[in-house]
This record gives C-alpha cells, sequence and structure tokens, in this order.
C-alpha cells in the first residue's frame, strides 16, 4: 500500500561531478523544484560552484579512503537524497544503498546486480544475447568492425575498423568487438518506479553528438521502442531514471547499452513530461505516480554559458 502524501519538506540534493557542463539542467530543476542543489566535484573550479546552492569537493576516485570521506560529507552536509551518474562510483553507491539509508541518506539506483551488467558491455551484451533480445553480435576478439572498451563512457576508444589486420594491431585487453547496426540511433529517457515498473519511456534521436554526449535532440513517440524496453524491464530490475541506447531499422529494435544512471540528455527528457525531481522523492518514499502526458516532437538545443569570478 502506499504512502498517503504528505506536505511539502525541503530536501538536500547531491549531485556528482558536477563540473561537467551537462550537470546545470539538473540543478536547475532541483531548484525549481523548491529544493536544494548541492553539487559535488574533486575542484572547487567549476561552473557548478557559481550556480548551485552549494558546493562539496569531493576525492578522487583513486583515494583509498574515499568511501569512508564520502560518508563523512554527506552526513556533515546533512545529504537527503543522492542522484548517481558517475559511473566508476555506480557500483558503490548501489552496494551501500541500505546502509546509507539507515543513516538517513536515500540513493535513487538501481540494484547492484543490474549495475554489475550494465557497466560491463560484454556483460551487457551476454545478457541480451541470453534473453534474446535483439542486439549486435559481440566477441571478445577482434572478429567484428565496430571495437569498443568494456568499461567505459560515451565514445571514448570507440571506432569502426573494416580491416582486418589493422584491427588486430590496434584491439586492447578489455576490448571487445561487435558488429556495426545500420538504422537510426536513439538514447531512451526512462523512468522507473519502486516497484520498477516504468513511469516514462522517452525515445529522442540525437540532433548532434560531441564525444558521445548529446548536443540537441527531438522526442519521437515508438511503439516498438517501448515494447523492447518493457521486454527487458520485466528481466531485471531498474529503479529511478535510466538511460537505454538503441538503433531503429525498420520495424526493429536493436539494443547497444544501457547507462543505469541520469543522463545528461534526459534535460529534454524532463521538459517533454515534466519535472522529474518531486518524482525521485516519490520514488523513494515508495509513492504510486501518474504520469503526465508527453510533449511529442519536441526539440532541445544545447550550447555552452560563461560565468564569471573574481
Amino acid at each position: 500500500m502506499s504512502k498517503p502524501k504528505s506536505y511539502f519538506v525541503q530536501k538536500r540534493f547531491l549531485l556528482e561531478a558536477s563540473g561537467s557542463p551537462v550537470s546545470a539542467y539538473l540543478i536547475k530543476a532541483i531548484q525549481k523544484a523548491g529544493h536544494t542543489a548541492v553539487a559535488s566535484d574533486i575542484s572547487n573550479d567549476c561552473a557548478a560552484s557559481i550556480f548551485a546552492d552549494e558546493l562539496i569537493i569531493f576525492p578522487k576516485k583513486e583515494d583509498p579512503q574515499l568511501w569512508n570521506k564520502v560518508e563523512k560529507l554527506l552526513i556533515e552536509h546533512a545529504i537527503d537524497i543522492v542522484i548517481p551518474s558517475f559511473d566508476e562510483m555506480l557500483l558503490g553507491w548501489s552496494e551501500r544503498k541500505e546502509s546509507l539509508a539507515d543513516k538517513g541518506v536515500n540513493v535513487l539506483i538501481s540494484s547492484t546486480e543490474t549495475i554489475e551488467v550494465f557497466q560491463d558491455k560484454w556483460l551487457t551484451a551476454n545478457f541480451f544475447e541470453e534473453h534474446k533480445l535483439p542486439c549486435a553480435k559481440s566477441s571478445l576478439e577482434p572478429i567484428y568492425p565496430l571495437v569498443k572498451p568494456r568499461i567505459g563512457r560515451g565514445s571514448v576508444g570507440v571506432y569502426i575498423e573494416q580491416n582486418s589486420q589493422l584491427r588486430n594491431d590496434n584491439f586492447k585487453l578489455g576490448d571487445i568487438s561487435q558488429t556495426v547496426l545500420d538504422g537510426e540511433e536513439y538514447t531512451v529517457d526512462c523512468l522507473f518506479d519502486h516497484q520498477h515498473h516504468p513511469i516514462y519511456i522517452i525515445p529522442r534521436k540525437r540532433l548532434g553528438v560531441v564525444n558521445g554526449k548529446s548536443t540537441g535532440g527531438i522526442v519521437k513517440q515508438n511503439k516498438i521502442i517501448d515494447e523492447v524496453v518493457i521486454r527487458l524491464s520485466k528481466l531485471i530490475k531498474f529503479e529511478g531514471p535510466i538511460n537505454v541506447q538503441c538503433f531503429v531499422d525498420k520495424d526493429e529494435v536493436f539494443l547497444v547499452e544501457v547507462n543505469p544512471r541520469i543522463a545528461g540528455g534526459m534535460a529534454l527528457g524532463f521538459a517533454s513530461s515534466c519535472n522529474w525531481i518531486p518524482l525521485f522523492i516519490n520514488i523513494l518514499d515508495k509513492q504510486d505516480i501518474t504520469p503526465t502526458s508527453i510533449q511529442w516532437g519536441m526539440k532541445m538545443y544545447r550550447t555552452y554559458q560563461e560565468f564569471f569570478q573574481l
């Protein structure tokens, strides 16, 4: 049974890697919802130090005392909710979700099993194959033209090499190879409730990409994508914001990868539906959520903004 709705209570949200240029929309969404946006980064030399409500300096991911320090900072700064976005930290957040909740810090993230599968592109490919989900063929050998690191973000280390000898020469330990998919590439912004059911499935076609990150897009309704994402979600548990990448070729959808976290391009998902920040709170409070209608055809264009400080 869902909890009864309560009066508005201001929450303190922690955001990761806030020095990223695409973090601004999330900070603004938190502030528009009436909550406090606490940014974090390894340096205070970032724009978020100006437009966020607060900035916490986090230890580097290589720090042997990383999680002890992070937990101490969360308590010191009275953080209520964490929205993980930094790939290298996702597994750690999921492993500590219950222990942090006992300390009053709620982390909006999927299960450890889900993070482990989808942070590794080889495990992701095996999961798709095992459950007969449409996807590219994959190998740990340089068999196929598309090469990418098993663990990595965006387009870093990704290339296509048709020449088998050159591909073999450049193939590194930790790489996988895949077939090249045809069709239109889509990124799907998804939000899942506490019972792992989809609230929103919003496909967007990229209008521009720089270093694997979207610089523009348009939301386009696609029932075939909806069906594949729903099928996927019945096989493994998602919670909170999830980002699915796929190709659509005529009447077929081929899955590429799943990012079990919030993503920069989700600004368009927010704008075309509603501000997801209050929904994040509802999910953590295990409340039922009724989705709003989606403004199909909405476009997003992104430009970077300068900030100056003496």
